[in-house]
Parts: C-alpha cells; structure tokens; sequence
C-alpha cells in the first residue's frame, strides 16, 4: 500500500453517525464496545497576458497560454513557497501541465510564466479537495447498489457514495465501519483500523482489496467494503436476540491530502433499516 510520508501525515477522516435498526430471526450485534471534464473550481484567468487560463484537471495542473506568446518558461510555486516544478515552453505550444497527483500539499498555488529570466505574469490557484459522504446502504437492504454478483457475499458488506466538491484530487486510503456493527473494523472485529497496509475496500472489476481510490475534483464514485462489517460471526462479544435491535455506528473515509475531520451532514442523525433475512442453523443464532 502506498506509504503516507510525515508530510503528508495529516489525514481527514470523513465521518457519518448512523443509527442501525437490525432486525432478523436471529440478529447478531457486537456489543463489547460500546464526471470526465476539467474543473475549474476557482481558476484564475487574463485574456490580456500570457496566462489564459490556469485549472486542476484531474491530478494535474494545467496553464493554458495565449496564441502569441514570447514565454520560455512556467514554473509552479507550491504554497510553501517552495519550487514544484517548471516546464519548459516550445515554440508555439499553448499549454503545459504539472502532475501533483495525491501526494501535495493543498493550499495556494502560483504560476510564473517567465521570458528569459524574466517574470512577466504570475496567477495564483487554490488547490483543495471538498470530500463528503453522499449515501451509505448495506448490500442486504439495497443489492441493486452493490455490484453484479450471485454471491451472498454483498449481504455482508456496505456501499458509501462519495463526492469531491474540492478542486483538487485525494485519495481514499481506507474505509471504517466503527461501533454497533455486527463485524466492526477495529480490535472488536477485524482490527485494521490502526493498520495503514490494509484498506477495506474492494474492487469489483479486479476483485481484490485496492490499497486506495483516487477521486478527482468534482467526481462522485462509489466505495464497497471489502471486509465485511455486516457479517454477523458467532464469538465472544456477539450476542444473538430474535428482537429488533438498534445500535449507532461510524463510517469512517481516511484520505491522503485533506487536512480537517468532517461529519456528513446529510446522514448525520439519520437511521438505517437493516432487513436481515437470516435463518439461525447459518449463522448460530439462539435456539
């Protein structure tokens, strides 16, 4: 999985609070535990200079110049003042990029269009992911938002929409299913919350457990859990009741780039509805 250098260490962790109601024959609950065009976000532009138009397309950072152009040279400024990179301007070019891909550092960005050793325009680009959590299922309740599959394994495991509002990209690094889940993602269930190698999150198409997902600026994409927080395992900490129960749980999204710690609003408070058809012989309910 790729490693999170110290400057990059400080990760958002995106949150939603939801309440459970599982309700099946035999419910187990762990209870020890308490779109593809550029975005230009808010580009900056000169119809006069050199400098047309400045934007984050994908992971990149792309200048477009003027038709008639003198500059040489563009350099990219990173917001510590420190130099990114620079792109050397053939003759009659119109554009130049700079791939920032996952691992910068978001802040303010400037670009210097240069002629000679001269500087004749400079623009300034601020370059921020905005992730929030749009909708969470459980496979179970909503198998038409899972993947295509005759395996009961999407009974076990969760989608989470996710949108990049931001102009700048991230990358999800794992996916937390934390509190009154049947199968929760730290020490009480399968423990990988403190573990950066292991994501939780599965990949349809390859069907292996991805070591991330990258989300570019104004992308909305769907996650599934890999790990399977909604399988209920008969053990120590698991208790087993014909009633409906109810509990609350997090949905936690650790990302590279963002800074902050957010609760999603639009499932803040909300409840879901668990419909567990089980049958108690499978899954070692009560007698």
């Amino acid at each position: 999985m790729t490693q999170k250098h110290s400057q990059l260490s400080r990760r958002t962790a995106l949150q939603t609070i939801s309440t459970a109601a599982l309700a099946s024959i035999a419910g187990c609950m762990n209870s020890n535990g308490n779109s593809e065009s550029p975005s230009d976000g808010t580009p900056s532009s000169n119809d006069q200079g050199p400098l047309q138009r400045v934007v984050v397309d994908g992971t990149a950072i792309k200048v477009e110049l003027s038709e008639e152009t003198d500059v040489s040279q563009v350099n990219l400024i990173q917001p510590n003042g420190e130099p990114f990179g620079q792109r050397d301007v053939a003759t009659g070019a119109q554009q130049v990029s700079f791939e920032i891909g996952t691992s910068y550092t978001p802040g303010e960005y400037r670009v210097l269009a240069l002629e000679g050793e001269e500087t004749v325009q400079e623009s300034a680009l601020s370059v921020q992911p905005d992730l929030s959590i749009v909708e969470m299922g459980i496979g179970k309740n909503q198998p038409e938002e899972m993947w295509d599959s005759s395996s009961d394994k999407i009974s076990k495991e969760a989608f989470v929409s996710v949108e990049n509002q931001g102009n700048g990209p991230d990358a999800i690094t794992q996916l937390l299913f934390i509190g009154d889940v049947p199968y929760p993602s730290d020490d009480e269930g399968t423990n990988y919350d403190e573990n950066d190698d292991v994501s939780g999150i599965y990949d349809p198409e390859e069907d292996i457990e991805v070591d991330e997902v990258v989300i570019e600026p104004g992308e909305q994409l769907t996650l599934y859990s890999y790990r399977s927080p909604f399988a209920f395992v008969r053990g120590e900490g698991t208790s087993c009741e014909s009633e409906e129960q109810t509990g609350s749980f997090e949905v936690i999204l650790e990302t590279r780039v963002g800074t902050n710690r957010v609760s999603n609003t639009p499932l803040q408070k909300s409840s879901i509805i668990v419909r567990l058809r089980l049958v108690r012989a499978n899954y070692g309910g009560p007698d």
